[in-house]
């Protein structure tokens, strides 16, 4: 596309790198492979206007930046200015001075260098970002794992200790009665498979029901209601949680050909809540309720759900019991409790309000 006059003023160049294109039509090919940092250009070939020639290289992305300078056989002010208006980026009279056509090229070349660095860091930069975003993202799932999103958010905000009394909660604990022995004879794999679908499948009522997991310990599954949002029907959603456990662990147990129980128990009272760890985070409660609840389920019977009596009296008319009587509680001496069979029906309901 340039002239030999043009080629050897180019030469001798150490740090200048050039090949020629005779030919419009395979010039795109040509600057796509080489990857120029500068376009010299004629302003009259064969087959295509000069001018139709700068708009074709900025239309391709691999020539879009590229600084393009015209050579013209004369000075031609309209001209000139058509072409830097369409997208050249310097005019030039051929024959240029040597001094100063490797001066421009210099110039325009490391302009486009620069211009890629910046473009590069920029890259650079928004994927760091994206990086640090997904890792943000990743971190707060991982938090939520294992705190309420009330605490998680909290805790993002720096206090050192996060602790909240709750005047009236429901907590329940659950239990597989005989795990133990079963853990013995059957494959780490498989017990661990196991212990995964019971509490994904209790996770999931926790969930739905707005019930708050604690944690597991083991075969045992703690779970409490009314924190850390306080509301007032936290006996209800425990409760139908429980009744919803037993239907859950039942179809696992028969889809694994199993015959273990669950055992439950539910107290309701005060308790004081809170976070423990600088490094690895726990949400756990402490309180005379919580020893309590946990009473009910050691103290319960498999595939029945232990209640209190203050749980009972919360729960009212609208949950079905049977009266156990009193039960001795390490502690605390005879407590009375009952066992929850299910929901009443709607002309139970009915009843108990006239």
């Amino acid at each position: 596309m340039l002239g030999e006059a043009v080629r050897r003023l180019l030469a001798g160049q150490d740090d200048i790198a050039f090949e020629f294109c005779s030919d419009p039509d395979a010039a795109l090919d040509v600057v796509t492979r080489f990857q120029p940092t500068v376009i010299l250009q004629d302003l009259v070939m064969p087959g295509i206007d000069g001018i139709d020639m700068v708009r074709r290289f900025r239309t391709v992305s691999a020539t879009s930046n590229v600084p393009v300078i015209v050579l013209s056989a004369k000075e031609e002010p309209a001209v000139k200015a058509e072409m830097l208006t369409n997208g050249a980026s310097d005019y030039l009279v051929k024959l240029p001075d040597r001094v100063e056509l490797l001066a421009r090229v210099r110039v325009h070349s490391e302009g486009y260098t620069r211009l890629l660095e910046r473009n590069a860091a920029f890259q650079a930069l928004e994927q760091s970002l994206a990086d640090l975003a997904r890792e943000k993202e990743r971190s707060e799932k991982l938090l939520l794992n294992i705190l309420p999103e009330e605490i998680a958010d909290l805790l993002k905000d720096g206090p050192s200790t996060i602790a909240e009394s709750f005047d009236s909660v429901s907590v329940l604990f659950a239990d597989l009665c005989g795990f133990t022995e079963f853990s013995q004879a059957i494959e780490p794999r498989e017990l661990v498979g196991l212990l995964d679908e019971i509490f994904s499948a209790f996770d999931q009522l926790a969930a739905s029901h707005g019930v708050e997991k604690i944690k597991t310990i083991g075969d045992a599954y703690m779970a409490v209601a009314g924190l850390p949002v306080r509301r007032p029907d936290h006996a209800d959603a425990v409760a139908k949680m429980a009744l919803g456990m037993q239907d859950a662990f039942a179809e696992v147990m028969k889809a694994r050909g199993l015959a273990m129980q669950v055992r439950i128990g539910i107290h309701t009272g005060p308790v004081v809540a809170g976070v423990i760890g600088r490094h690895k985070f726990t949400y756990d409660l402490w309180g005379d309720t919580v020893n309590l609840a946990s009473r009910m389920e050691s103290h319960g019977e498999p595939s029945r759900i232990h209640v209190s009596q203050a749980t009972r009296e919360i729960l009212g008319n609208r949950f079905r019991f049977t009266d156990r009587g009193e039960v001795p509680v390490k502690g605390k001496g005879l407590v009375r409790t009952s066992f929850l069979l299910g929901r009443a029906a709607a002309s139970e309901l009915e009843i108990g309000r006239r």
